[in-house]
Formats: C-alpha cells, structure tokens, sequence
C-alpha cells in the first residue's frame, strides 16, 4: 500500500501521514515554529508547510498565488479529466473566485442557524439512541459506538438518503482522507470505481422523479444567475458535504470525550457547571482543531514568511494546518495549555479566508449535543486501555479508537 519512507527530517522532508504525525504533531509543529516556520518537502510532487498563525491566515487570505482547486495532498495530482477552476471538484470548497462566492452562497440558507436548529432534535434522539445500544457496558469505543455516527447519520438525513447507507459514507471517507499514503496506482484505482459516485447519482435521479424537502432536492432546483447547477457542481458539492460534515465533526466529537477521559479535572468541571459547556466547546475546537487544508501554488512567487522567502512553484503543494496555527503562542496565550474556561478564543478551527467552513452552525451543534448527551448520560468515565487509542492519518485528525470505562 504505502511507498512512503519514515521521516528523518521535518523542515525538509515531512510526511503528514508518518506515525509521528498521525499520533502527536504537536512537538512537530512547536519545533518547526522555532527553527523553520515554514517547512518544505519532495513528497507528493513538492509540499509546503507554514506552522505559524500568520503565515497560516496569509495563505488562507490569498487567492491571487494559491488555487483551491485541489484540497488533499496525495500522489494523485489534479488532471485534465477533472473539473476545472474556477468550479474544482467539489464546489466551494475547490472554487477559486469569482466563482466561489457564487456557490458559497446558494449553500448559506441551508446552514443557517434556524434550519440547523430544527435538525437539532434529530441529533439529541440520535445521541440518545446510540448511548441506549451502551446501557450496561462498562466498558466500550467511544469512538466506534457513539462519535463516528451522529455527523454520518446527520448529513444523511439531510441529504434525505436512507439511514442504512451511512456505511456507504464512512468508507468513501477513509478512502478519500485517511488512505492517502496510498501509492498512485491503488488510489487511481479506487478513484475508477468511482462507488461514490454512481451511488450519488442513484439518489439524485430518485430525488429527481420524487422531490423532497432536503438538501439533495434543494441543490438539484438551485440556480446561478438563472441557470441550473451543471451535474459536476451537484454531485461535487454533496461529496463535499459528506467530506467536510461527517470526517471533521466526528473527530471533534472523538477528541473532545478523550480529552473528557484523560483530564478528569475538566470532565468533573463540566459535569458539575454545565452552563461551561458553550465555552468548553470553543476550546475544545481550538485545542483539538482536526482540519488541516490545502492549496496549490498558482503561480511561481516568492512567498514572505516568518523564516524568510521561499522560492515557491506553480503546481507545488501547500499544507494549511489550522491546528498548528491554533497552537501558536504569538497569538494565544498558553497556546498549549487546555483551558476549559477560556474567555477570549478567536480560533481557526474553522478555517481563515474564503473557505472558513460555511457549516459551522452545524458543527457546534453536534459537538455541543453530543457532550452534552454523554455526560449526562455517564458522567464518570476514564480511558480504559491509552495505549489503545489510535489517531486517524491524513489532513483530518481525529481519535479512532477512545476504549473507555465506564465509572
């Protein structure tokens, strides 16, 4: 499967898929930010790797030398057969402007906080049921029996596909973020079968003969300046709803009740000042941020970055690890240290620029459901086994397995 050798220098050969990575990368990013804040490396064709807050928000912000149109860094490159910039693959998060702002905002209605607070009941007796199949236990995953189902079920209902499918989502998620240490030849393999794709395409022709009120009937009536939206830009953005709302919750999710079992000091705070919990929240996205974006170079330029100028090329990689920026001292005070009751928190767990993810609201409604749901549900749980923990690889990071013990 993997063609990729262990890293042996970060500033001049790091992998974000290397063991070290996957499971701390934190020492990572705080011995870069020291010695060579933005780091560079021959993989995947040539990558970038700014850890600093301001580099980080510098690339985010510039559309002019960075493209979004491919957003995951593997051996696969952007080719002719796929969808163009300004749309990319999957509109918006793969759209450079003017064309982004367009299919940003045709996608906003359906992200405000009333329609997501009405899909909130939903989740509390999602959250509630998943806890249900649990009763008795005293041991079990937290991760694989509670956080890895509720963003899947989710975007599933509001996509309005059947609730048996989310198996479906859960592997193309894998493939599509976690396996890409692949070598080219297996993930050009995968990308052929395309199970995806033919699977959207199913419900998109059910939804066309039987409209619904959901999100998948809601894209195939929407326009752009009077015209319907081409079947690349429906079908890419459902791919990315299910990238983007299922991979980077369920890890927020995930991070949030380990770090509830490993500190016992906050999870006995929470449990006994529930009002905390909306701050909690923001501090457990800053703390614990799993998504790591990419650009490509747009052009040849000279980028100006905290360590000096860096020679970047058209068509070279660029890593944007929001985590990393999350945990800058410049710009937080103990940036390294949990602090449940934090009252300033401009993070970027979110994003910075265009791109800041336009399903925010949802996402703090399953994290904040979903804790809240727990803990009142076991209030005293501890990791059972922390050697057992494993940290999923690629751009999104997150626990996939948090085996716990129910006190």
């Amino acid at each position: 499967m993997t063609t990729h050798p262990p890293v042996t220098d970060w500033a001049t050969d790091f992998d974000h898929t290397d063991p070290g990575w996957v499971n701390d990368p934190y020492p990572i990013w705080d011995e870069l930010r020291e010695k060579c804040p933005v780091a560079h490396s021959d993989r995947y064709g040539g990558v970038w790797l700014p850890v600093s807050h301001d580099d980080v928000a510098a690339v985010a912000y510039d559309t002019e030398h960075f493209t979004s149109r491919s957003v995951i860094v593997s051996d696969v490159r952007p080719n002719e057969n796929d969808p163009p910039a300004p749309m990319g693959i999957a509109p918006p998060i793969t759209s450079d402007p003017p064309f982004h702002q367009l299919a940003r905002r045709l996608l906003l209605p359906a992200f405000a906080p009333k329609p997501i607070a009405a899909i909130e009941p939903f989740t509390r007796a999602l959250c509630r049921e998943l806890l249900d199949a649990t009763a008795g236990a005293t041991e079990f995953d937290a991760a694989q029996a509670y956080a890895q189902h509720i963003p899947v079920r989710v975007i599933v209902k509001m996509l309005g596909f059947p609730q048996e499918d989310a198996d479906i989502f859960r592997r193309f998620i894998r493939q599509v973020i976690e396996d890409v240490d692949m070598s080219e030849e297996d993930r050009r393999a995968l990308q052929e079968q395309d199970e995806i794709g033919s699977y959207i395409d199913a419900r998109i022709a059910e939804h066309r003969a039987n409209p619904q009120d959901d999100l998948t009937s809601f894209l195939i009536d929407a326009e752009i300046d009077g015209q319907h939206l081409e079947p690349d830009h429906i079908v890419g953005t459902m791919v990315l709803l299910m990238i983007a709302g299922i991979d980077t919750t369920w890890s927020a999710i995930g991070a949030s009740l380990w770090h509830l079992a490993s500190h016992p000091e906050d999870r006995k705070r929470l449990v006994a000042e529930p009002e905390l919990l909306p701050t909690a929240v923001e501090e457990f996205l800053r703390f614990y941020g799993p998504v790591t974006m990419a650009r490509m170079v747009a052009e040849d330029f000279e980028f100006e970055g905290a360590g000096g100028v860096c020679p970047m090329r058209e068509g070279d990689w660029l890593l944007l690890p929001f985590p990393a920026a999350n945990r800058d001292p410049a710009h937080f005070p103990d940036a390294d240290t949990f602090v449940i009751d934090r009252a300033e928190n401009r993070h970027s767990a979110f994003g910075l620029g265009i791109h800041r993810c336009l399903g925010s609201n949802l996402a703090r409604m399953e994290l904040t459901v979903a804790i809240e749901e727990f803990l009142l549900r076991y209030p005293d749980f501890e990791l059972s086994d922390p050697d057992a923990v494993a940290w999923s690889a690629g751009q999104v990071r997150g626990p996939r397995r948090i085996p716990i013990r129910i006190n």
